[in-house]
This record gives structure tokens, C-alpha cells and sequence, in this order.
């Protein structure tokens, strides 16, 4: 790698914020790069952030499975989600990259501006079946940097038993008006309304964006009206106690532990909870978060894409072309993302997830309707733009500030 590029990934690595969505818990996993590599190397290294599957689970067998039918075999290395951006950025330094990486979406645009990762042009990766607004996350100035693997999101689960002791119809909930009412009956029914997370880190701004996104606003203007709108609908809820005070410091896991309780009408939330909704213990529903004046609200993108870091030796990226096509085939798709509770990132294995379970139609519903977090060219400008959000609705949720100062003084700190 030249020296220029050297610098830049020196540059990144002091910077790179690593972007979770809190879908997966994961842990550490040690484990060492790949060493300089020839062309026709008969071990190919795949680096993922799944810790949580061993040698024996059906990710590792597909691994196996695709390195088979490429006529290499893989080598397998899993790190925690923030631990492999890290270990990405220095393995290019020290020209010693893996193959395949698979890298949490927000994270693409940081090893692309870094000089990590090939282009799809450069691999010859197909990705027209892909839906536009998934791909985006992997785009940066006109360029695609491989493909999603699949995707979560957040959409409001509701307790229908809360919503019938209110009297609430969830037919009639379908902008922030009527969210609103519904609210107002599930409390005057002595229940309590909605509950999410509002924390200071990248799940408070990752649970506000649908508001946000659904507003009207965009991530260069956070002090537009229509953002000011959106924090100002959730400061509402906690001055009329539809929402507890509680979702300041609400991770997505302690939120969710609220609306598992029983008590709660409505909780916002990924899909990661699906097990945990179906264990709750009652009758629950799904819808997308609705828009301010109706329709779906963007929500933002979770999950990861499958990339092909740069190799000293490009010989190499046909073998890891086929890699990556494997594992993101139509006929692997459906059962990876099945295990990972992801929603597929095309139209075509959508189908057969519904198919097989109608309670992901309102989930797929609501990652058509979905954002990337780098989407509109923010790439790296992303990480500092969403710490100025998230600080911005703690501000006005605690009430130190109103939602159109918190969100003006957020403003011009990005500036």
C-alpha cells in the first residue's frame, strides 16, 4: 500500500467511531489476520463480527459449504463488532487484510474513505437484486462497496390486550396524531403508553431517526422545523407521562425488559426482539413506525455488509467474488438470515420469509421503507452528526434546554 494510503488508514483508525445498533450481543473473539497471500493460495480468510457461532453452527457450515464450491478453503475469524472495524484498519496497513470481511453497514463508508475495501466495479460483485435503499449504505461518491448480507430495523410493537382494555383500534394508528390519541386512551385506561431508548449513545439517535427521518428532516439540518417537530413530539410524551422518564437512560435491552412487563401499549424496537416478544407472554403486534402526517417512516438500517478488503495481490478478488456471491445467493439467504433475524436484502427471499412466517410482513414492510445512517453521501461525517442528535435529545428530555435550542446548539456544533 503506497504511503499516502498509509496515512489516510493511520487517520481513520484515530477516528473511527464504531456504529452498533445493539441487535446482537456480542463478545470478544481473539484470533489471528491472514498473512501476504498468492494468487492461487489454497486458504482464504473470512473475518465476521458473529462470536456467537461456533465451528458447528450453520454460518460456519456455510462458510465451509461456499469455500467448497470456490475450490479453496476458508479460514474463519469472528471479533466483536467494534474490535473488527480496529483490526480491519490495521491488517491494510500492514497489507494483510482477509478476503471477505463482513463489517457492520454504518462502518463501510469509514473503510472506504480509509482505502480498505474494493469497489463492486473492481470485483465484478453483482448487486442489481438488491434493494436500492439497503445497497445505499454501502455507497460513497458514486461508488458501491459490497452487499448486504441483511438487514434489521425498529417498528413499534404493540400489546393488543393493553390497546382492547383502551378501547384503541390499531387500524386508526397511522401518523403521530393518532399515536397520540391512542396514547392519551391507554393512559386515561391506567396503562402506560410507549417506551424506547433515548441513552446518549449511537441507540438514542438510532431510536430517534425514525422520528426524525419520519418528520421530514434531514441529518445536515438538525435544527429544521421539521426536526425540532420530531423531538418535540417525544418531549411531549414525557410531560404527559405517555412515555417514562426512564427512556433516558433506556438501552434497547432495558426498553425492551419495560414493554415485557405487560404494562406498556407500545414499544419501539428491532427485530432482534421477535424471540423475546414470543416468549413475553401475551399477545403482541408489530407495525412500522408510522410518519408525522401518515405512511411509514424511514427507519434506519441495521445489519452488515459482505465486503472484499484491497489485496497487494488482486488476483485473488475472483475466488473472493465467489465468496461473497455464495454467501449472499438466493438460496443461502433465506437461512442465514433466518438464523441472524434479518430481514433478506432482496425482494425476491422478502417473499419466502413471508412465506414461511406472515409476522415478518410488517418487518419487511418496514425495511423497504429503511434508511442507511451514511445514506445522501454523509459517509464518515455520519459518526459526528449522530453524537450532536443523541446529546441534543438528552438536553430537552431532561429538560435543560427546549427541543429547538438543544437541537440549534446540536447544529452548530456539527458546523
Amino acid at each position: 500500500m503506497n504511503r499516502s494510503a498509509g496515512r489516510r488508514l493511520t487517520a481513520a483508525a484515530l477516528t473511527v467511531v464504531a456504529v452498533t445498533t445493539g441487535a446482537t450481543a456480542c463478545s470478544p473473539s481473539g484470533g489471528s489476520g491472514s498473512s501476504a497471500k498468492a494468487a492461487d493460495s489454497g486458504t482464504y480468510t473470512v473475518w465476521d463480527p458473529y462470536p456467537q457461532f461456533d465451528k458447528s453452527s450453520e454460518w460456519a457450515g456455510l462458510l465451509d459449504d461456499c469455500g467448497t464450491k470456490a475450490g479453496v478453503k476458508v479460514k474463519r475469524t469472528a471479533f466483536d463488532t467494534s474490535d473488527l472495524t480496529n483490526k480491519a484498519l490495521l491488517a491494510a496497513q500492514q497489507d494483510n487484510s482477509a478476503d471477505v470481511l463482513v463489517v457492520d453497514n454504518p462502518v463501510v463508508s469509514t473503510l472506504a474513505e480509509a482505502g480498505v475495501l474494493t469497489t463492486t466495479d473492481d470485483t465484478k460483485l453483482d448487486t442489481s437484486q438488491v434493494d436500492p435503499n439497503l445497497l445505499a449504505a454501502g455507497q460513497t461518491d458514486g461508488k458501491t462497496y459490497g452487499t448486504p448480507i441483511g438487514a434489521n430495523t425498529l417498528a413499534l410493537y404493540y400489546n393488543k390486550a393493553v390497546l382492547k382494555k383502551a378501547g384503541v383500534d390499531i387500524a386508526s394508528v397511522t401518523d403521530w396524531k393518532t399515536l397520540t390519541a391512542a396514547l392519551a386512551k391507554v393512559d386515561e385506561a391506567g396503562k402506560k403508553g410507549i417506551t424506547f431508548s433515548a441513552t446518549g449513545t449511537e441507540e438514542g439517535s438510532f431510536q430517534f431517526l425514525p422520528w426524525f427521518w419520519g418528520a421530514g428532516a434531514q441529518l445536515t439540518e438538525l435544527d429544521s422545523a421539521e426536526a425540532v417537530s420530531a423531538l418535540s413530539l417525544w418531549n411531549d410524551w414525557l410531560k404527559k407521562g405517555y412515555a417514562p422518564n426512564s427512556v433516558i437512560n433506556n438501552t434497547q435491552t432495558t426498553s425492551w425488559q419495560e414493554f415485557a412487563s405487560g404494562d406498556y401499549a407500545f414499544a419501539e424496537n428491532g427485530t432482534w426482539q421477535l424471540a423475546g416478544a414470543e416468549k413475553a407472554g401475551f399477545d403482541y403486534g408489530v407495525i412500522p413506525v408510522p410518519g408525522a402526517k401518515g405512511g411509514n417512516a424511514a427507519a434506519p438500517t441495521g445489519g452488515e455488509f459482505v465486503t472484499v478488503p484491497v489485496q497487494g495481490e488482486t488476483g485473488r478478488y475472483a475466488t473472493s467474488q465467489k465468496l461473497v456471491s455464495c454467501l449472499t445467493s438466493a438460496q443461502n439467504l433465506l437461512a442465514t438470515d433466518t438464523t441472524l433475524s434479518y430481514v433478506a436484502p432482496t425482494a425476491a427471499v422478502q417473499d419466502k420469509q413471508v412465506a414461511a412466517d406472515a409476522k415478518l410482513k410488517p418487518w419487511v414492510d418496514a425495511v423497504k421503507a429503511a434508511k442507511g445512517r451514511t445514506s445522501d453521501d454523509l459517509g464518515t461525517k455520519y459518526p459526528k452528526i449522530s453524537e450532536q442528535l443523541w446529546k441534543a435529545v438528552q438536553t430537552a428530555l431532561s429538560g435543560s434546554a427546549s427541543p429547538k435550542d438543544a437541537l440549534g446548539s446540536a447544529q452548530s456544533a456539527v458546523k
